[in-house]
């Protein structure tokens, strides 16, 4: 049995297809983070805690879905998964211009969340059959830019779509940016390496990428209430425009990814992961005592810095734990912390600050996040002595 030689050129065709989809996907993403906690406070007429539970609820079908997804990815290919789920999101955002309730939002959120399985999990699988093996972490910088950039540019997109005609036109704007990706897509072509096997493995849990997961968790949770919250809590410390630090947030963590592309393959995984939430700590606590325009931009640069960091550092591990026929399921495990944290993140965060106050929510993220760095540095440790255990070498 051969297997397919391995290119070592990184910007392929399809890798360029599959980013600039990506950016269009999460441009409309970027939208929604912008517009959704903004409806659900405004038209809608709901609270902070209204507003986490709004944003998170797409994690709740996502969660469920990420596993399922990532074995269709291996057993039907990529290409499907990538097109139905950006047509998905279309739908979902569409309808958002019409939806006058917060079960309405929740129940497009939730079907939001069927797409972001599909979308994502084919993404990331797809990323790993086309790049080089040991420029993994590289072109995990270098994809990322489409999520990043997305966050960075939807916001101030929302924004300006807002101001033009209302709440609207910008839900309308970001679904026709997700019929893009859908196109963009199918230039991707299917990306799988060969026919799945005859008997395939039903399983929907990659189980080595678990403990490392829970590392992941940890970055997520608290950026996941920092996305849901940027906008209220620039409102509160009297910044100018609401999306400013949704765009530095974005702005540093593509620079980060375009400056250091190399680092993650040049330094371990879990040791980068450890320091990259060590940063993101730091950059919350800033935001939650030094509540000015300021200290919420400098706090949302240096925990952008860690975040530039984080995925690549995380999703590299994973994927060094897994085979060619288990990068799908591999990536749905992983990317199921995902849907955890970005929809735990702002509900249990939203109830924070709902009863403490926004500070309090930035503060309590910085602690999982220093908890997670705990983890991951032992999850480093314990794997050095195996790492070091001299090969035995046999004459037989």
């Amino acid at each position: 049995m051969t297997r397919r030689p391995v290119s070592e050129r990184l910007f392929s065709p399809a890798v360029i297809a599959l980013g600039v989809a990506e950016l269009c996907y999460f441009t409309a993403v970027g939208v929604s983070i912008f517009a959704l906690p903004l409806t659900a406070t405004g038209p809608i007429g709901g609270d902070e805690a209204m507003a986490g539970l709004a944003f998170g609820a797409f994690a709740l079908s996502a969660l469920v879905l990420r596993p399922i997804a990532g074995r269709l990815a291996d057993m039907l290919g990529r290409r499907p998964l990538l097109i139905g789920g950006a047509l998905t999101a279309a739908l979902s955002l569409a309808l958002l211009a019409i939806a006058g309730d917060l079960v309405t939002i929740i129940a497009l959120r939730l079907l939001a969340g069927v797409a972001e399985a599909a979308f994502f999990v084919a993404g990331f699988a797809a990323l790993a059959d086309l790049a080089p093996r040991d420029r993994m972490g590289e072109a995990l910088s270098y994809n990322s830019l489409g999520l990043y950039l997305g966050i960075a540019l939807g916001p101030p997109l929302g924004e300006a779509l807002v101001g033009v005609s209302g709440f609207a036109l910008a839900w309308n704007g970001a679904a026709l940016l997700a019929v893009l990706a859908a196109g963009l897509s199918l230039l991707v072509g299917e990306t799988r390496e060969g026919p799945p096997p005859a008997k395939p493995d039903r399983r929907i849990i990659h189980r080595p990428a678990l403990p490392i997961s829970l590392g992941f968790l940890s970055s997520l949770v608290p950026i996941g209430g920092f996305l849901a919250f940027a906008a209220l809590q620039a409102e509160a410390v009297g910044s100018g425009n609401a999306s400013t630090a949704l765009f530095v947030y974005g702005g540093v963590v593509v620079v980060c990814r375009i400056v250091f592309a190399r680092i993650p393959d040049r330094l371990p995984s879990l040791a980068l992961g450890a320091a990259a939430l060590l940063t993101i700590g730091v950059g919350l606590v800033l935001i939650a005592s030094w509540a000015s325009p300021v200290g919420l931009v400098l706090g949302t640069g240096i925990a952008a810095i860690g975040v530039a960091f984080s995925t690549p550092a995380f999703f590299g591990a994973i994927f060094a734990t897994a085979s060619p026929s288990q990068r799908g399921v591999a990536s749905g495990t992983a990317s199921a912390a995902i849907d955890l944290g970005l929809g735990l993140g702002p509900i249990a965060l939203g109830l924070v600050a709902d009863a403490a106050g926004l500070s309090w929510a930035f503060g309590i993220g910085a602690a999982v996040a220093g908890v997670g760095s705990l983890w991951t540095l032992f999850l480093f440790r314990r794997a050095q002595p195996s790492a070091r255990q001299p090969q035995s070498h046999s004459t037989s």
